[in-house]
């Protein structure tokens, strides 16, 4: 540890450098703004080089608390000569990505899991050993029967509805012992909106502005804030057989499609690919028309946008890397928000006058058989007024 005197002492030095190199390159940074983000950052990086090789040299076992309370025949006489520390390591730093990864791929199977692809399965193997489907020896019938015989050994629907809960809070029995996560939602719409704003003040900023250098009006503060919680909050909520029955799951997500691909089964109702039978046996037999375009658009950019936050992109300080790192999800957050905003269309107008809190679904509204909730992400707002 360095000696408080010295610790002081630097950051006035380099207070005073910023100082005189502002008054040096005064017109230089007005006609190139990115001068001052350089010139901050090589100044932080000097400082931080600094400490680094200072830290563990010379520090006293108990921490240099002897000295400062005056303890010892060598105990300093001023307060400058004691030792101070810097702080901890950054919290944010200390995060690993294969959680997040999992949570990542659990988040598409969820989706994929509300549009109702392992329902219209279980309709599928109930009419195949009802011999409701003309089906005896095709890809399609073998398909059923190892699907079947499969999902013994796997993790049951139960199972998956508590990882939900635990994870995503969007569904409602987080499993005994467990708690459910319903503050993920809010953070990760957040996280998407905040990042789909950025790109729109940055493509704004690019029109309007009088130079190509001057920095777009996008604040890169707000993005990683909003990225940093989300990530705090999946931190906590991914531990235990959440990364198993991702890879668990999505096997039979894969699987079931190839049954729902096969030509013996999809002629059975007329379909000309997987996802055309999906709607169909679930406007035939559950009554519901679902929005699987959408949907699965929304696994897919959903899977996405989580992954991002399992690198470390989300640290990065300077605003041109940043930029160029956050611009592999820009699109993907658009597309999400039009999504999201696109299944709106057929939820009942809620009067001007409301406070949204939990409870019954409005009415008119669609109540979810997997999530029990209107929209199957949200709680069900309950107008008041």
């Amino acid at each position: 540890m360095v000696k408080t005197s010295e610790y002081n002492d630097r950051n006035d030095q380099a207070a005073l450098l910023l100082q005189e190199a502002i008054k040096n390159l005064g017109p230089a940074l007005i006609a190139n703004p990115e001068l001052a983000e350089l010139l901050n950052r090589k100044v932080d990086e000097q400082l931080n080089e600094y400490y680094a090789t200072q830290n563990g040299k010379g520090t006293s076992v108990d921490g240099g608390l002897s000295d400062l309370i005056g303890l010892g025949k060598d105990a300093p006489t001023e307060l400058g000569d004691t030792e101070i520390s810097r702080g901890v390591v950054d919290y944010d730093d200390t995060m690993k990505s294969p959680r997040f990864l999992a949570s990542s791929d659990l988040y598409y199977i969820c989706i994929h899991e509300r549009l109702g692809v392992f329902r219209v399965m279980n309709k599928l193997q109930e009419l195949f050993r009802a011999g409701t489907l003309r089906i005896s020896d095709g890809e399609g019938a073998y398909g059923l029967y190892r699907f079947d015989k499969h999902n013994i050994l796997r993790y049951q629907r139960r199972d998956r509805m508590q990882a939900y809960s635990r994870v995503f809070g969007y569904a409602r029995d987080p499993g005994p012992g467990a708690r459910p996560n319903p503050p993920f939602h809010g953070l990760f719409t957040h996280f998407i909106g905040e990042t789909a704003k950025y790109w729109r003040d940055k493509r704004i900023s690019e029109v309007i502005r009088e130079k190509a250098t001057d920095p777009t009006f996008g604040s890169v503060a707000i993005v990683r804030r909003a990225g940093l919680d989300l990530r705090n909050n999946l931190k906590n909520s991914t531990y235990g057989y959440i990364n198993v029955l991702r890879v668990e799951t999505s096997q039979a997500l894969a699987e079931a499609f190839k049954v729902l691909e096969a030509p013996d089964v999809r002629s059975q109702f007329g379909a000309d690919n997987a996802w055309e039978l999906i709607e169909l046996v679930l406007w035939q037999y559950f009554h519901e028309s679902v929005h699987a375009s959408t949907m699965n658009r929304m696994a897919v950019t959903g899977r996405d946008i989580i992954r991002w936050l399992a690198e470390p992109f989300v640290l990065q300080k300077n605003r041109t890397d940043f930029e160029t790192l956050l611009y592999r999800i820009a699109e993907s957050s658009e597309e999400w928000i039009s999504s999201e905003e696109g299944m709106r269309i057929s939820r009942p107008t809620p009067p001007p006058r409301q406070v949204y809190m939990q409870g019954p679904p409005p009415s008119g509204a669609r109540r979810d058989p997997v999530f029990g909730r209107s929209d199957g992400l949200m709680p069900t707002p309950r107008v008041i007024g």
